[in-house]
């Protein structure tokens, strides 16, 4: 019998989601660039990322309500449409206004892939699979930032951002047509693995602990092509370290979760190591170091990430698997608005060292700061 894990469309999920990640990935860094240097300034690259976010949260409060009546696949496949058409709009012009114009409809397609999609996996695989497979639609998310968070910023300073926006527009509009033929099963119709029940931390732990890290995370990849203009080679390795670091992250605790039943128990140790990061962002902030402190950053975050959503998805259960994907996604992705909003409000005023440091102490506050029970 085929595994749920190498099924086919457990696997059209992950070709979808890295495409859809593809065309995100590329411009993550790119716009908030490609407006500072139309003028902009520090706060305007921010505002950029963070109407993006707003506008993905706002859509992913939603989405629950539309899987349950047009089908995760025209959700997800929905989601990528809006995601990549509008892009190559961004060549236009630099310019603010026009610029959160074409963000705003991408985030509302963004909203929608990423809740359909985590969604998708909690319902094509056993509870006592999730979190494997969790970490397997971590590498789907989680490989093109690796590949492209670092490629966008090179490759619009030698090819044109045009052929930037132009790629990133076409790699989601591939996913939506994939999206199309992903077949979820009927409940009853699933196999079921059995698990011993797990205890977990409340909701409300792993939420916070996912709000924190994407703050950091969002402001180092919004900020540190702009902290240190003149090392194009180390933000490179930097961007591409933080991205290998969640990449790990993410693997290490889906067969920890799984294997040793440590659900829940990652999320303290993955905070303190993103502000250990961020930290060395602050004390040395150039050279290798900086590429050092990214992999650390990237790193806690994967751990949180993982850990994160199979705890989740074991509080709220098989009938509300939408729901603990919209938690989930909304702190990912409003912590990331968060960082790139709120830390470019600080770095304008007292630099980026200040901004990065606002982070560390956050991170460091909320793991030593809070008391999630125990899990069994």
């Amino acid at each position: 019998m085929t595994s749920p894990l190498t099924s086919t469309s457990f696997r059209l999920v992950l070709v979808t989601t890295v495409l859809a990640f593809g065309g995100y990935a590329l411009l993550l860094p790119v716009v908030p660039l490609w407006v500072a240097r139309g003028g902009s300034g520090a706060f305007g690259a921010g505002t950029t990322t963070g109407v993006l976010m707003l506008v993905t949260v706002t859509t992913q409060l939603a989405v629950p309500w539309l899987l349950a009546r047009i089908g995760h696949r025209w959700v997800l496949g929905i989601g990528a449409l809006l995601l990549g058409a509008p892009a190559p709009l961004l060549a236009l012009s630099p310019d603010l206004a026009p610029v959160l114009a074409v963000s705003v409809v991408r985030g509302v397609g963004f909203g929608l892939v990423t809740v359909a999609g985590s969604a998708l996996v909690a319902e094509l695989v056993p509870p006592a699979q999730l979190g494997r497979a969790s970490a397997r639609y971590g590498l789907a998310v989680g490989l093109p930032q690796f590949v492209l968070l670092s490629a966008g910023v090179a490759a619009a300073e030698r090819l044109g951002f045009t052929v930037v926006f132009v790629v990133a527009g076409v790699l989601p509009l591939l996913g939506a047509l994939i999206a199309t033929i992903v077949r979820v099963p009927p409940r009853g119709e699933r196999p079921e693995t059995a698990s011993a029940p797990r205890s977990g931390p409340p909701a409300w732990w792993p939420v916070l602990a996912m709000l924190v890290c994407a703050i950091a995370q969002g402001g180092l990849i919004t900020f540190l092509p702009l902290a240190v203009p003149d090392a194009g080679t180390v933000v490179a390795l930097a961007l591409l370290g933080t991205a290998a670091g969640g990449l790990t992250g993410r693997l290490v605790a889906g067969e920890l979760v799984d294997r040793r039943g440590w659900g829940g128990r990652l999320l303290r140790p993955g905070v303190l190591v993103a502000a250990v990061g961020m930290t060395v962002e602050v004390v040395v902030g150039s050279g290798p170091s900086v590429v050092v402190g990214a992999v650390v950053v990237g790193l806690g975050f994967g751990l949180v990430q993982n850990d994160a959503l199979t705890a989740l998805f074991a509080a709220a259960g098989p009938e509300r698997y939408g729901s603990a994907s919209a938690a989930w996604n909304i702190a990912y992705d409003a912590g990331t608005g968060a960082g790139a909003v709120g830390l470019g409000a600080v770095a304008e005023p007292f630099g980026y060292a200040a901004a990065f440091g606002t982070s560390a102490v956050l991170l460091g506050l909320v793991a030593l700061g809070s008391h999630p029970p125990r899990s069994t």
